[in-house]
Order: structure tokens, then C-alpha cells, then sequence
């Protein structure tokens, strides 16, 4: 197995301006050093994000904050679909007995019981949300 060759920072800087000042292509500059074309295109996108200075750029700082904040959102959102989707399948009549399958028909101890079990919920809070939505 090949030891994993380390690059300094002022090396991948300047091959990656080699590369965008156009006086050599892509593939002429992962030849001449060596390096896979990928590995290129992974020092472009840091040295645009300003990972490859020595201090960070203001701007990179905030569109790496920004791409951390979007995953965030869209994990969020995942979530909180899939939680409306289960709660109003929870709610909603049974297509067996017509009956909801979280909430007790007549407000009988065993479904009560295991719905606030489903739901992590004291079984007086469930109580008193019942008795507000009536």
C-alpha cells in the first residue's frame, strides 16, 4: 500500500491558478504532477470557498454556513412531513372498525393508554388536550 502523499497549501494554490489562468488544461496539469483530475476539482472548490488560504474568507465562511443551514432546513422539513403524514395517519378513522386508532372512541383507560405511550405524552396531558378539543 502507497503512503498518501501530503500537499502543501502553497503548492495546491498554484497549480490550481496554473489551471484557471488557462496557460495549461486539466488534464495536462493532473500529468505533469500526477494527480488525479478529481483531486483538481476538490482544490478548486476549496480554494473558491477560501479553505485554501490561511485565514478564511468572509464569503466562504457564509456560504459554507448558508450550505450547512440549507441541510439543516431539508432535514427539517423531511422531519416534519413525515411526522404530519404519521400523526394524521394516527388520527385518522381506522378503515377496520372506524374508529380513530390513537384516541379513544369513549375514552376507554386501554387506548388512552397506548396512545399517550405512542405519542410520549403524560396521560393527564392527553386528557386535558382531549377535554379542549371537544
Amino acid at each position: 500500500m502507497k503512503n498518501q502523499r501530503t500537499f502543501s497549501i502553497e503548492f495546491k494554490r498554484q497549480v490550481i491558478e496554473e489551471w484557471l489562468s488557462g496557460t495549461s488544461s486539466l488534464a495536462q496539469r493532473s500529468r505533469r504532477h500526477v494527480i488525479a483530475p478529481s483531486l483538481l476539482y476538490h482544490w478548486k472548490e476549496r480554494s473558491i470557498r477560501g479553505k485554501l488560504s490561511r485565514e478564511p474568507t468572509e464569503s466562504g465562511a457564509l456560504q459554507a454556513r448558508v450550505e450547512q443551514l440549507e441541510k439543516m432546513v431539508g432535514r427539517l422539513t423531511l422531519e416534519n412531513e413525515f411526522l404530519k403524514k404519521g400523526l394524521s395517519r394516527a388520527l385518522s378513522p381506522s378503515k377496520r372498525n372506524g374508529s380513530s386508532s390513537l384516541l379513544p372512541a369513549n375514552n376507554s383507560p386501554g387506548k388512552a393508554r397506548q396512545g399517550c405511550r405512542l405519542m410520549r405524552l403524560a396521560r393527564s396531558t392527553f386528557y386535558a388536550k382531549n377535554k379542549v378539543d371537544l
